[in-house]
């Protein structure tokens, strides 16, 4: 038996665009209308779950109503040359009226009441003057969903959570801490090359000291001769004179 049609309104219909540059998340709206009398259950399911978050990933739409998906593309490095492989699909399905548990709704479901969308990515990188507008609507978009949903974490996940501004702080303690080392190891080397000069000296001087002494005793041992040589010479003239 085939699948019935889908009853929910996408819009886009056929791609998620996302436009870059990829360095920081990209984030894309997906919107849900249910024009039916009845309220729908969705699902929004992925090829590539590592790479994107999406808010509200599953939930219900009441009748006659829309809600908006955000799917947020995880920072990456871009190759023009890649094409995107990535899909996405809207699985939908109508609410029994007395629905309790939706997790037992969807595993109690049958095929042919099933009903799904398909969504492919694509990926474009902006001119050249658009990169930085871009780039600030992501962040500002990525920024309030971060903190749309840390509201909802308890205290211990909230506390967890950096904002921009710390992030900040902790990159300059990082440089600053990075200038202290280098400033040491530059003083160390000073130091070392300041000892090995002392060494140098210190070793010039002691042999210059020792060059002295050997010639002052040098100058001894050559004057004793002298002196010895007198003495023997005034001996044999002396020795002479007796006889």
């Amino acid at each position: 038996m085939a699948r019935p049609e889908q009853v929910l309104l996408l819009e886009p219909q056929h791609e998620l665009k996302f436009r870059g540059p990829f360095s920081d998340v990209v984030t894309t709206n997906l919107k849900l209308s249910n024009p039916t009398d009845r309220n729908v259950c969705f699902k929004v399911k992925t090829t590539a779950p590592r790479r994107y978050c999406v808010r509200p990933n599953s939930g219900i739409i009441d009748a006659g109503t829309s809600i908006n998906v955000s799917v947020m593309l995880q920072p990456f490095d871009y190759d023009p040359n890649e094409k995107s492989k990535h899909k996405f699909m809207v699985q939908s399905m109508l609410a029994p009226p007395d629905m309790t548990d939706m997790e037992g709704v969807w595993k109690e479901a049958k095929p042919e009441e099933l009903m799904d969308s398909k969504l492919r990515c694509v990926f474009e990188m902006p001119v050249e003057n658009e990169k930085t507008h871009d780039t600030e609507s992501n962040k500002m978009m990525s920024s309030s969903l971060l903190k749309s949903e840390s509201s909802s974490l308890p205290p211990k996940s909230m506390s967890s959570t950096l904002d921009d501004g710390e992030v900040k702080k902790i990159m300059e303690e990082c440089k600053r801490l990075q200038m202290e080392a280098q400033r040491l190891r530059e003083e160390n080397k000073q130091i070392r090359e300041d000892d090995g000069l002392r060494m140098r000296k210190s070793n010039m001087m002691s042999s210059q000291h020792s060059s002295a002494v050997m010639k002052k005793e040098e100058g001894l041992s050559a004057r004793s001769v002298a002196l010895i040589m007198l003495f023997f010479v005034v001996g044999v003239i002396v020795g002479k004179l007796v006889l």
